[in-house]
Formats: structure tokens, sequence, C-alpha cells
């Protein structure tokens, strides 16, 4: 007999995406029996509101998870990395937003309106990984079209706001306009440059190969959510002074021919996807207008006159919401729904 409610556990509660989990399982009215807010010495005994009642965070440890059905994760990765495999024996299941899953064989990597039928892999670890933030939207928008067209290659350009660099970056991004339109030097301490009023071309650490980790990131995962590793990708990830929405300027090439009305027709159906594509009235998704929404928007579709079957195309979505917390509840819905 299914429960109807079941107990949950958000591990790193004070952060900016464990709040964002709050908003959404209350919005989504997620059948939550008991909650647990976790988080760090340095957060522990502060409060947040769930559902007009205040709950108290308590301090993450090896006991945390006794009792508890789903645990959302957001603590960074190597905190998931020791208390995810702890929760699992306890009989949690794991949704985890850090990176150190991903690209586990054992571990599933899903977006729901891509590859759900993936969840049913989660018994192997009791662990169920959620993407990189821009890799989340970009394969919501390109699923439809490389089941019709057959993607070959993905040329992508990241515009990634602050948030997804965690708060004390949005508060950095705050700090440094108040000190430059005061006159003052703008320190950076988060960021490895100054963001306000500038672009850094640069995204977690450099590797051997002159990439980032954010970028490889968007290339393995997008391989391993299609299940394909013959697609091509490559990826420039930039963060820009935008404080949530993250933009992608992506290009593909198709093994089939292609139009960009087969592409707005495709799109215009697909979960999740709201089409934004009317250039000449100015009509096109935007980082303002993403921010605290759901859905994935697409605009500036147009074919690429340099190759037979190319297509851009311009992909918004708020990174907080679907590219981080409400693709974990998603996952935690269809998890009760069709596996607990």
């Amino acid at each position: 007999m299914k429960k109807k409610l079941y107990n949950v556990a958000i591990a790193g509660a004070t952060g900016v995406v464990g709040k964002e989990f709050l908003k959404i399982l209350e919005d989504r009215k997620f059948p939550v029996g008991e909650l647990k807010l976790l988080a760090s010495e340095r957060s522990a005994g502060s409060r947040l509101t769930f559902r007009g009642e205040e709950i108290p965070v308590t301090l993450l440890d090896d006991e945390s998870f006794k009792g508890v059905d789903i645990g959302l994760f957001s603590p960074g990765a190597s905190v998931s990395a020791k208390h995810a495999p702890r929760a699992g024996k306890a009989g949690c299941i794991v949704i985890d937003n850090t990176s150190q899953f991903r690209m586990d064989a054992d571990v599933p990597l899903v977006v729901p309106e891509v590859n759900p039928k993936a969840i049913a892999e989660y018994k192997k670890k009791m662990i169920i990984a959620n993407p990189n933030c821009s890799t989340i939207q970009m394969v919501v928008a390109l699923k439809p079209i490389h089941d019709k067209f057959r993607i070959k290659r993905i040329v992508v350009s990241t515009y990634q706001s602050v948030s997804g660099a965690g708060k004390e970056a949005m508060e950095e991004l705050s700090d440094q306009v108040r000190a430059l339109f005061n006159m003052q030097s703008a320190q950076a301490k988060v960021l490895p440059q100054r963001i306000a009023f500038n672009c850094i071309p640069q995204i977690d650490s450099f590797l051997d190969n002159g990439y980032t980790k954010e970028e490889m990131k968007m290339v393995n995962e997008t391989q391993k959510i299609f299940g394909d590793d013959t697609i091509r990708v490559t990826a420039t990830t930039v963060r820009v002074p935008v404080f949530v929405a993250h933009s992608e300027s992506v290009n593909i090439e198709t093994e089939k021919p292609i139009t960009p009305d087969a592409v707005r027709k495709l799109l215009s159906k697909a979960p999740g996807v709201t089409v934004l594509d009317d250039p000449k009235k100015g009509v096109y998704p935007m980082p303002v207008e993403a921010a605290d929404t759901d859905d994935t928007f697409v605009g500036r579709i147009r074919k690429d006159e340099s190759i037979e079957n190319g297509i851009n195309m311009w992909i918004v979505a708020d990174n907080l919401r679907k590219g981080a917390a409400l693709n974990a509840v998603q996952i935690a819905e269809i998890l009760i729904k069709d596996y607990i």
C-alpha cells in the first residue's frame, strides 16, 4: 500500500537552492510528512518557514536520515560524497544536486522531460543525480529536436547568473555595484574576477585541455542524459552580472534536414518549454522574465546559414528552479508515483 505522506530531508537547507526546495515543495503541494532541514554548524539553530510553520534547522550528521524517505541534497559535493551514501544505507533515496555523482555509472542522471525512465536505476546506490543547471535547460529544449532530427553536434556558449555560484556570489555582485557607484574599488573574493559590469569567461577551474570543469560537465552530462556519446558537444561558459536565470546561445547540426519552423512547432508542444520567438516585435527570452518561473524559454530560432542542417537558438531558464530545485522535486514526484 502506497504512503500518503513522505518524510523529506533537505541537506543544505539554508543555501539558495535549499530555500528554493522549500518554496517548490510548498508550491507543488508535495505530500510531505515530517520535514527535516539540515545544514552545517554555522546555520544549525536558525529557522525556516514551510507552509506557515517555522521549522528549526538542525546539524547534518550521521543520524540525520533515520526514517527519511527522500533526501534533497544541495550541500556541496564533498558533503554529498560523505552523507549521500550514508543516507542511502538508512533507506533514504537521495536526489543530489551537486556534481559528486553525476558521472557515476551506477547513478542515474535525470531530467524528467528527457529521460524519466532512468530513475528506475536509483536502487543501485539509492542516489539520483541532478545534472548541472546549464545542462538541464539545454537538454530540455534539445530532446524533441534530437528525437526527430538526430543532433550530431552542439556548440553552446552560456551566460550564467551569479546565483549559480551561491548566495555569497549574489552578495558580491551587490557589494561591487554599490562600491563602484560610490567611487570605491570592487573586491573579488568569491568569483575569480570582478563581476560587476563585467563578464568572466571562467566558471570553475581550468583543466589540462583548456576547458573549465563547467564546460566539460556540459559535454559529458549531455551525452549521458541522451544515452549517446557520439553527439559532439563543445561549450564556453561565462559568468555574467545577472542575479538569477542562465542564458545560452546554442548551435546544433542535425543529420536530417531541419527548418526553424519545424523547430518552433516541435518546441511549442514540448513539455516544460515555452517558445518566445518574434524578434521583430522584441519578443525573445530574457533572464529578467525567466526568473522565478518553471519553464525553459526558447527564442531567436533561425537557420545557421554556414552549414546544411544547422539551427541557432537562445535558451533561458531560472537556474535555481528548473536548473536545480524544481528538477529535483519533479524527480521526487515520479519516484513516489511510480517507484516507492
